[in-house]
C-alpha cells in the first residue's frame, strides 16, 4: 500500500465528510474516538436520552406513580410511538404498534397469516437463510396451525409460492451478508399467487427506505435497537396493513389488546386496528428510552439516508480493496445498490482473531461465526473518515 494512494483515500474521505447533508447528527449521539461499525447490532446512545429516561424514573415514576399511565401517557405509548416509527418504514398512521421482542411479534404474525389464508392453503415459506429465531418460532407456528415449512431462498420465493401457500416469512436484508431482498417484487409475486407477504424489516428499518403501504406490504416485524438507537432490548414493533386490521386474530390475545381492557370481562373481544397486536403491561422504562430516542430523526430525509449508505459502503469496499493484503477477505456483500443493505460483510480464514484486534485497535465491528467479519454503517453517525480508518486498520492487522 502506497502512502501516495493513502493520501488520496484520506483526501476523499474529507471531501466526502464536508459534503455530507447527515454530518450534524454525528453530535446528537454519545461517541468515543472509536470507529463505531456495530450498529447493526446495537446502535450508539443518543445524548438527550439519559436526562430524559431520568425524568421518567424519577418524576413519572417516582413522583406521579399511577398517574402516569394517564398524565404520562404511557397507556398510548406502543400505539403513539408506533406513529413515530410508521415514517422511517412507509407506513400510514395507526398501522404499527410497539410492544414485545421482534420473536413474540414474528410469532403473532406468522399464526396471524396462517388464520388469514384462504381455504385450502397449508404452506408456510420461510426464507432459507433466515435469522434462525425466525425460522424456530415458523416451525413452531406452522406445527401450531397445522402448515407445511418450505425454506426457500429468497430469490426463489415467486417461483415457488403457489394455490397452496399461505404466506411467506422473508428477511429484508440479510443479517450475515448484508444482501438487499426484493421486497416489492417478492410481495407482488407472493400476492399474485393469492399468498401473505411477512417481512422481517430488523436489519432495513431505519437503515433504508422500506415502502410497506406503496408495495402491499401485509405483516411486517422489526427490531428498534439497531438502526434505531432504542437501546439494548428496547421494544419491537409490529406492522399490520390496513386491509388486514378488522380480521387480524393475534394467537396471543392480551388484556391490553381488549376492546375494553379495563372491563376485566371473561371473554375476549380484540381492540381496532393494530391496537390488537398488544399482548400484557408495556415495557414503560425500555418503551419511553426508545421514543426519546426517536427524537434524532427529526428532519432526516430517507432518501439523503439510503445515498449515504451506498456511499459509505462503496467508500469502505474500495478502502479495503486499496488496503487489505490480496485474497485475505472476499466481500460477501453485493455490489450492485439495488441488492445492498448497510453493511458489509467480508470472508477471512482468521475471522475470530481478526475482529478481537480490530476492536482492541479502536474499530468496532461484529463477528459471525466461523468466517465472517461484519462491519454496518449506520448513516446518522458514521462519517467516510470513519470508514477509511476501519479498511486502513483492518489492512495493518492482516498484514
Amino acid at each position: 500500500m502506497s502512502e501516495a494512494l493513502s493520501d488520496v483515500l484520506l483526501k476523499r474521505a474529507a471531501e466526502l465528510d464536508a459534503a455530507d447533508e447527515l454530518a450534524a447528527h454525528r453530535e446528537l449521539f454519545a461517541l468515543d474516538d472509536s470507529v463505531y461499525l456495530d450498529g447493526n447490532s446495537l446502535g450508539a446512545l443518543p445524548r438527550h436520552v439519559p436526562a430524559r429516561i431520568q425524568d421518567v424514573v424519577a418524576r413519572q415514576w417516582g413522583e406521579l406513580r399511577i398517574r402516569s399511565w394517564t398524565e404520562g401517557g404511557w397507556w398510548t405509548a406502543p400505539e403513539r410511538i408506533g406513529d413515530r416509527i410508521a415514517p422511517l418504514v412507509g407506513a400510514g398512521p395507526g398501522r404499527v404498534v410497539v410492544g414485545d421482542s421482534t420473536s413474540v411479534n414474528v410469532f403473532k404474525a406468522v399464526v396471524a397469516a396462517a388464520r388469514l389464508a384462504g381455504e385450502g392453503r397449508d404452506e408456510l415459506l420461510v426464507d432459507a437463510e433466515t435469522f434462525p429465531t425466525d425460522g424456530y418460532l415458523a416451525q413452531s407456528a406452522a406445527r401450531m396451525t397445522g402448515l407445511r415449512l418450505v425454506p426457500v431462498l429468497p430469490a426463489r420465493v415467486p417461483g415457488a409460492a403457489g394455490p397452496r401457500t399461505a404466506a411467506a416469512l422473508v428477511n429484508h436484508v440479510d443479517y450475515r451478508t448484508g444482501r438487499l431482498h426484493d421486497l416489492p417484487g417478492i410481495t407482488a409475486a407472493l400476492h399474485d399467487a393469492g399468498a401473505l407477504a411477512i417481512w422481517d424489516l430488523c436489519h432495513s428499518a431505519g437503515a433504508l427506505p422500506v415502502g410497506l403501504d406503496e408495495h402491499g406490504v401485509d405483516l411486517a416485524v422489526g427490531c428498534t435497537y439497531k438502526y434505531l438507537n432504542g437501546g439494548p432490548g428496547s421494544p419491537a414493533f409490529l406492522y399490520v396493513s390496513e386491509r388486514h386490521q378488522a380480521a387480524f386474530d393475534s394467537p396471543l390475545p392480551g388484556w391490553t389488546s381488549h376492546a375494553d381492557p379495563f372491563g376485566m370481562t371473561p371473554d375476549y373481544a380484540p381492540a381496532d386496528g393494530a391496537t390488537r397486536g398488544r399482548v400484557g403491561t408495556p415495557d414503560i422504562l425500555s418503551m419511553l428510552a426508545l421514543e426519546a430516542a426517536l427524537d434524532v430523526w427529526e428532519g432526516v430525509s430517507l432518501e439523503a439516508l439510503r445515498a449515504k449508505s451506498l456511499a459509505l459502503t462503496d467508500f469502505f469496499l474500495r478502502c479495503v480493496e486499496a488496503y487489505a493484503p490480496a485474497g485475505r477477505v472476499t466481500s460477501m456483500t453485493p455490489t450492485a445498490h439495488a441488492e445492498r443493505g448497510s453493511q458489509v460483510a467480508l470472508r477471512c480464514a482468521e475471522a475470530p482473531a481478526v475482529m478481537a484486534e480490530l476492536i482492541s485497535r479502536g474499530v468496532v465491528g461484529d463477528l459471525r461465526r466461523p468466517d465472517v467479519l461484519r462491519f454496518g454503517f449506520t448513516p446518522l453517525y458514521v462519517g467516510f473518515r470513519d470508514a477509511e480508518r476501519a479498511a486502513r486498520v483492518l489492512g495493518e492487522v492482516l498484514a
